[in-house]
């Protein structure tokens, strides 16, 4: 199959989660024989036209200078370059900016559309952004021929909102096997003497409240906060939390191997995240043999169900900095783990990915030839 990727900036992955689904998923797909092309940003770190045998498109992406509003310009750019691709297939991986330009995409390309989470619910966006947001969710549930859902809580939604069936692929992960404690030297750490979140920073993702609770707790254990720090947030959680010297900003780290060893060897791990279906950094924790707290909501229960502690408040996360154990729990370490084997395991997404894709492309062309029949048949009558 020739298959399309549109909606990241671009692989390898250097922003979040849809890139890293987007690395993982294209490479793995070139493997198994189909041509696969990403659409990167013009000014993606990588710049060659191919990664892993994977083909590079970049489109022009005038996101750093004009702010959000260039996001669309570039996923135009890129629905404009795929309608010359000839693609049997184009996987849209969420649908924010892309979605206004719906009636461009190919008409001869299957159009699968991976919904995200409700993006419309985070409080970084104005109550106008957000309005459109849930829009913007409404054009690429009714414009797409396939959707699909990372949660099976984001699969009910769509079917209750806008009686659309979905298929429930979640993003997938890899058992992390070769720890090093080497590699904490770079970071000045020691195993099992810290705890952590990764996460980017912003509202939803609870960064905040887990560190008003790591204050709370008045202990000088290290606290590392991973994750893109150069944002206005970003700069007003360093801000806020410049006092207490145990609270380290990392900034991004997007080397995996250095990530798996700092998340492998911490003390707890903190998941905050609000908004969304299955998380990428959830998963990767799982299998990084990390005990995880996360916060209370439906979404992260349905990942890790009664193997994990939960926070709705800085107190929870302060009682657990001082009464939760790994080596106590370690059994919900090693359930966690065994999840990622058994079900989130990358070749499991992937082979769920191109099966999709495959009834779906057989699904086309099945319609197509019924279309063709009747005309045809009309044309006699």
């Amino acid at each position: 199959m020739r298959i399309g990727i549109i909606g990241t900036r671009g692989v390898p992955n250097h922003y979040s989660g849809f890139e890293q689904c987007a690395e993982f998923l294209s490479v793995a797909l070139v493997e198994k024989g189909h041509q696969v092309t990403v659409y990167n940003s013009h000014n993606h770190l990588h710049q060659e036209k191919t990664f892993k045998g994977v083909d590079i498109i970049h489109c022009f992406d005038p996101e750093y200078r004009v702010g959000t509003v260039g996001q669309f310009i570039y996923d135009f750019n890129c629905i404009l370059d795929s309608r010359k691709r000839n693609f049997d297939i184009i996987l849209q991986l969420g649908y924010n900016s892309n979605s206004i330009w719906n009636k461009l995409l190919p008409r001869n390309s299957v159009i699968i559309t991976n919904m995200d989470g409700l993006e419309w619910k985070r409080t970084k966006f104005s109550p106008r952004v957000q309005r459109f947001l849930q829009q913007a969710e409404s054009w690429a549930a009714h414009t797409s021929d396939y959707l699909v859902s990372d949660s099976r809580g984001i699969q009910d939604y769509l079917k209750e909102k806008y009686n659309k069936n979905s298929t429930y692929i979640p993003y997938g992960s890899y058992v992390f096997d070769e720890p090093a404690p080497s590699v904490l030297t770079e970071y000045g750490l020691a195993p099992y003497t810290y705890n952590m979140l990764v996460a980017r920073l912003e509202p939803e993702n609870s960064i905040e409240l887990i560190l008003d609770g790591v204050v709370a707790a008045k202990d000088n254990t290290p606290f590392l906060v991973v994750g893109k720090n150069h944002t206005k947030y970003g700069q007003f959680l360093e801000e806020k939390y410049k006092a207490q010297s145990n609270i380290r900003f990392m900034g991004g780290i997007y080397d995996i191997n250095k990530l798996n060893n700092v998340r492998y060897f911490s003390s707890l791990y903190f998941h905050g995240h609000t908004v969304g279906g299955t998380n990428p950094s959830l998963l990767e924790a799982m299998g990084s043999d990390c005990l995880i707290c996360a916060h209370n909501n439906a979404f992260n229960k349905a990942i890790l169900g009664s193997d994990a502690f939960y926070f709705n408040k800085p107190a929870d996360v302060a009682l657990q900095l001082k009464t939760v154990s790994k080596k106590q729990y370690s059994l919900f370490v090693d359930i966690n783990r065994q999840k990622v084997r058994d079900i989130y395991h990358w070749p499991i997404i992937v082979d769920q990915y191109e099966s999709l894709f495959i009834s779906s492309l057989e699904n086309s062309k099945i319609a197509h030839l019924e279309e063709t029949l009747l005309l045809n048949s009309a044309k006699l009558v």
